[in-house]
């Protein structure tokens, strides 16, 4: 091996001519060490190796896409990072992404379509070879981005009429369920509580509306909406609304469990009976709703499997194939206990 000291390139990285001509071998070995070391004879690979180690090399990704027309990269664009539905939504993508060989770019929205129209922006900088966003409630730039970019897209969690491609439930019919569940238990003053107000949220209202129209009962005994990220301590200050808006409210649905949960750590604060003087229901059955006193009546949404079938339909996309059917319905499930 030659002793001699590389030549810093102008951009300070080291290159693969610097490593062969510290081996003593060219470019195209050293290229092959890295891309398809079984072609390379093991001592000359081990002494490439043992050149990338001290030299520092770390490859130039940018330069390898464009060669090679692909990045290996998906951008993942979801709403919230800190929100268990989608770390158990990334859990899915990763799972098969990882295991073809690509890497995520995963931005957090903070449910903006403001600041998704700007990490799509920074993404589509690194050629990612596939898109994975949550929803539809996209910019028109954004819009406009994604079909300029010609990259292959997959929506999450939502299911569109168009022609887009998606993976996903029916927010209306999940919650026109949980509400019929409770018409079903001789409920009939049934309160909503929502926060975050993303479209998910507006779509489990608007089924909860259609539960009641459907049973004559036109006009909801209280909504208390607000626009801030949902929590625990959320439900606790929208049940207090709820109960002066409408103090004869006999049951209550919350759009997410963590505000169910406040709403029945309320309950036994204040001595209000569940579900006897107010039946709580939730929605997308966290780990901790099975286990609340009393166990929490709500939908059981499939997060991880939305979010690997909707990978598994971008790798198809991401190959020349076209999937069938371009909407994957996963449904949900009543998760009927205690509380109702």
């Amino acid at each position: 091996m030659s002793n001699r000291k590389p030549r810093p390139t102008q951009s300070g990285r080291v290159t693969l001519s610097e490593i062969a001509e510290r081996v003593g071998t060219s470019s195209i070995t050293v290229s092959r060490v890295l891309n398809a070391p079984h072609l390379v004879s093991e001592d000359l690979r081990k002494q490439i190796e043992t050149a990338i180690a001290e030299l520092g090399y770390l490859p130039n990704r940018a330069a390898r896409a464009l060669a090679r027309a692909r990045s290996d990269s998906v951008a993942v664009l979801i709403p919230s990072l800190s929100n268990t539905v989608f770390t158990q939504l990334l859990e899915g993508v990763r799972d098969v992404l990882h295991a073809a060989g690509y890497r995520t770019l995963i931005g957090d929205t903070r449910y903006s379509p403001e600041e998704e129209e700007s990490l799509l922006r920074a993404y589509l900088e690194h050629s990612p070879d596939g898109i994975l966003v949550t929803g539809f409630e996209q910019t028109d730039t954004t819009r406009q981005l994604l079909k300029a970019s010609r990259v292959p897209v997959v929506h999450m969690m939502e299911l569109s009429d168009s022609a887009a491609y998606s993976v996903g439930l029916e927010q209306f019919d999940a919650g026109r369920a949980i509400t019929s569940h409770l018409l079903s238990r001789g409920y009939r003053r049934i309160g909503f509580l929502g926060a975050q107000l993303d479209p998910r949220v507006m779509e489990r209202l608007a089924g909860h509306r259609a539960a009641l129209h459907d049973a004559g009962l036109t006009y909801p005994i209280g909504e208390v909406l607000d626009p801030r990220p949902s929590s625990i301590g959320m439900g606790v200050g929208l049940l207090d609304r709820l109960l002066q808006q409408a103090p004869d409210c006999d049951a209550v649905f919350c759009c997410n469990d963590d505000l169910a949960h406040g709403v029945l750590f309320e309950c036994q604060r204040r001595g209000i009976r569940v579900p006897q003087q107010l039946a709580v229901a939730g929605f997308n059955d966290l780990a901790a709703s099975a286990w609340t006193c009393p166990a929490l009546t709500t939908i059981a949404t499939p997060r991880y499997d939305i979010g690997h079938a909707s990978a598994s339909m971008l790798l198809q996309l991401m190959r020349g194939e076209t999937p069938e059917p371009t909407k994957i319905d996963l449904g949900f499930s009543l998760v009927m206990r205690e509380s109702t």
